[in-house]
């Protein structure tokens, strides 16, 4: 209860202190508002470059999983190509020794 006692008698002295002192409030105000927009806009490119950094970070990772596919990729057909050159060598011993 007596907190709501204590917000009721904040509101009252604060409307009567904007009524009285209006404008110190709007001075108040003028000299903050550039000061805010200032640091406000500092925080916004803060924000942004690091938002650029991770993207291009997630970026360079999917390029690497790419990149670490094609890899995969290339052994395999590798692989499978030394397979087929050893069939090929089996075949054409097998040939050479069924030809009289």
């Amino acid at each position: 209860m007596s907190l709501l006692i204590g917000g009721i008698v904040s509101v009252v002295l604060g409307v009567i202190g904007f009524s009285f002192w209006w404008s110190d409030f709007l001075m108040i105000i003028k000299g903050g508002l550039p000061i805010l927009l200032i640091l406000g806009g500092i925080l916004a490119v803060y924000v942004g470059l690091d938002d650029m950094q991770d993207r291009a970070k997630d970026e360079r990772q999917k390029q690497e999983e790419k990149l670490a596919k094609a890899r995969e990729e290339i052994e395999a057909a590798k692989a499978e190509t030394e397979r087929y050159r050893e069939e090929i060598d089996k075949l054409k011993e097998q040939t050479r020794q069924n030809t009289p």
